[in-house]
């Protein structure tokens, strides 16, 4: 029979997952041991050399301080002072693909969202992406040769698609999969428990 799924649709570079990290971590911590907790990397923006127009680096920046004011989530905008921002995490999503291979998706996940959000280091160059797995304990050489190869650009495009299929066109979202059939979960940034006990209907 096949297991239960719990699908955690995020993008390392997405605001809004930095935002529901804390309320995340207390869902997966306790459900884990019911069903199989998936990661499924969202892609926000494909790849882009192109700076990001400060109009938009303007509206990110307004949405770091809505989700700061509702949730009390930390941000550092020295970020947009200090780079030349691009509208591109294809190259966060690849490298979270490219810790799986060593076991570290999460490990790496948290790396990169603190990089970026606390540290001011921009997460859409490889360049921060190979020093931050350092950072994090990863094989450095193993980890530059994942996250250039072909083998990590396909699982990164079939992982999209499967992010698509099941519905999972914004991020953070949070599905359940039971006996084949998929229920999307509403996301609540404040409250786990009304998550975890939704979970633990659907599931039965």
């Amino acid at each position: 029979m096949t297991a239960n799924k719990l699908y955690y649709v995020y993008d390392p570079m997405c605001s809004w997952c930095w935002g529901y990290k804390p309320t995340w971590t207390k869902i997966e911590q306790a459900i884990s041991k019911d069903l199989d907790v998936v990661y499924v990397v969202g892609g926000l923006a494909p790849d882009s050399d192109v700076p990001m127009p400060l109009e938009m680096q303007t509206q990110i920046a307004s949405y770091w301080k809505r989700i700061e004011d509702y949730l009390g989530t930390q941000f550092n905008y020295d970020f947009w002072e200090k780079n030349t921002p691009r509208r591109s995490t294809y190259p966060s999503c690849r490298a979270t693909l490219a810790a799986r291979k060593q076991g570290k998706e999460k490990t790496m996940l948290t790396a990169i969202q603190q990089a970026y959000y606390l540290q001011a280091r921009n997460p859409s160059d490889n360049s921060v992406l190979i020093e931050v797995a350092k950072e994090a304990g990863l094989d450095q050489a193993q980890f530059k040769t994942d996250l250039e190869s072909s083998e990590i650009e396909t699982e990164l495009h079939n992982e999209l698609a499967l992010a698509r299929s099941i519905g999972g066109n914004s991020f953070p979202s949070l599905f359940v999969e039971r006996e084949g059939r998929i229920t999307e979960l509403g996301i609540d940034y404040q409250n786990a428990a009304l998550t975890i006990n939704q979970v633990r209907l659907l599931i039965g």
